[in-house]
């Protein structure tokens, strides 16, 4: 199983894809040099996406820095320590507050492994992702791509994605997650790195940032 930990990867996995499948070649040219974005498997990675969702960068940055204590290093042990109703001073919904509760109780009790779903098998990852309450594919798969280092990762569902393969590839349609999912086999075992390429293509055409962590 590949594992992403650096800009070293990044190429291999490119140099593969372009052998894999010779239309990106034109894409990569286009796209530029292709984000890295790897966050530290742990809590603070998942909580960083679950906080980004649904809102604008700004404001998902600006609840953050609420929710960060002095010394900057958000733990699981923390979280459970904090006041009850301390989401609702960070700006949190009810609903992120009860999931990344859920999470900071399973991390700090041991029953959840973070930084261990990083050599997991993606498919036994994103199960174990997915079943804490609140967690969704497109959570566990950002997790798994940008935090746990999964190179073999696509987040289909993911609708900046299916817009960015769409224009790339020049489909007449948005491909919904199931089609993209089945499209996006050949570039198996390095989808994480082509779902980074498309987003990096998109972001160049619209002249903005659009891959899904900070």
């Amino acid at each position: 199983m590949q594992i992403i930990r650096g800009e070293e990867d990044i190429r291999e996995g490119m140099e593969h894809l372009l052998r894999l499948d010779p239309r990106l070649a034109v894409i990569a040219e286009e796209a530029g040099p292709i984000p890295l974005r790897l966050r530290e498997p742990g809590f603070a990675g998942l909580a960083h996406i679950i906080v980004s969702q649904m809102v604008s960068r700004a404001s998902a940055e600006a609840i953050w820095r609420r929710m960060l204590p002095p010394d900057g290093l958000l733990t699981a042990e923390g979280y459970v320590a904090l006041h009850p109703e301390a989401w609702r001073q960070f700006g949190l919904s009810r609903a992120k507050a009860t999931t990344l509760s859920g999470i900071a109780d399973a991390v700090a009790s041991g029953d959840l492994d973070l930084a261990a779903l990083s050599v997991k098998p993606p498919a036994e990852a994103l199960a174990e992702l997915t079943s804490l309450k609140g967690v969704g594919p497109w959570t566990a798969e950002v997790y798994l791509m940008f935090c746990g280092g999964h190179a073999d990762v696509f987040p289909s569902g993911d609708v900046a994605l299916q817009n960015a393969v769409a224009a790339a590839l020049g489909l007449e349609k948005r491909p919904q997650a199931k089609a993209l999912a089945s499209l996006a086999a050949i570039w198996s075992p390095w989808r994480s790195v082509a779902a980074r390429l498309f987003w990096a293509y998109y972001a160049q055409k619209l002249g903005r940032g659009l891959l899904p962590v900070g």
